[in-house]
């Protein structure tokens, strides 16, 4: 199926959404929960599956709607379109602080891969499916690198990244990554887990067990704040966790 072509902007900077134009009959679909705002004559369904192939059963939807479930997304995708006249907007915003990626997949070859909570939205027609990594060793040590999306069609895909985005371009190159810091790469790369040093770095170094080897030739995408990362930062190892600690057991004390 052929992807719709649709148009749109990328707004703002710390937190960024992307505003998309549909003409009328034109659809974009999304994760769950990615809509910030649309325009009066732009209808909505949840949908099992993606719409890429109209002609599929039941069985089919429901196949690829367990797939997601596998990665940790919602069952169901949202489909937006343009049932009014002239043109409308309809615009997503990113789940945390960061940057949206936009991605001319026919531009790209017409497949990238992409780690599994990176998706926002596409034109209607891009197919998504997930990838498991060939090694072993990546499902067992590589956290987010084990199940990765696969974002295949001709239209316009938009990814979310946390932080700033780093766009590397791999020419029989070879590059080591903490695993959650990758966004995406095309296929000629090869993805890898691989041990990170010696003993003692790896105990010590503060950098994790295992890192992302990327090889080969072709784009990657880095972010430079994960989610995890992000998380970590503002619960258990935020700094005001200690100063909560040390004002309940100052409040005990003077209670006492």
């Amino acid at each position: 199926m052929q992807s719709h072509e649709i148009d749109y902007k990328i707004k703002g900077h710390d937190v960024q959404l992307v505003e998309v134009e549909l003409d009328p009959g034109e659809t974009v679909i999304a994760e769950a929960g990615a809509m910030l705002y649309m325009e009066d004559g732009i209808q909505f369904n949840a949908r099992m599956g993606d719409g890429s192939n109209p002609n599929a059963g039941f069985f089919d939807k429901l196949l690829s709607a367990g797939s997601r479930l596998i990665t940790g997304e919602s069952l169901f995708l949202t489909h937006f379109t343009n049932q009014g006249w002239g043109k409308k907007h309809v615009a997503f915003s990113a789940p945390y602080p960061g940057t949206i990626i936009p991605m001319n997949l026919a531009q790209m070859g017409g497949r990238v891969i992409v780690q599994r909570d990176a998706f926002l939205c596409a034109a209607m027609g891009t197919k998504i499916s997930i990838t498991f990594n060939r090694r072993l060793g990546s499902g067992f040590f590589g956290g987010e690198g084990f199940i990765l999306q696969t974002l295949q069609g001709d239209g316009n895909a938009f990814v979310h990244a946390g932080g700033t985005v780093i766009e590397r371009q791999l020419n029989n190159e070879v590059l080591k990554v903490d695993t959650g810091c990758i966004v995406g790469f095309e296929p000629s790369i090869d993805y890898s887990i691989e041990q990170a040093g010696g003993l003692r770095s790896m105990i010590f170094g503060g950098e994790g067990i295992f890192l992302a080897t990327l090889r080969g030739t072709g784009k990657v995408w880095l972010q430079s704040m994960p989610i995890r990362k992000l998380i970590a930062q503002l619960s258990t190892h935020g700094p005001n966790t200690r100063k909560e600690a040390r004002g309940g057991l100052l409040n005990n004390l003077l209670e006492g």
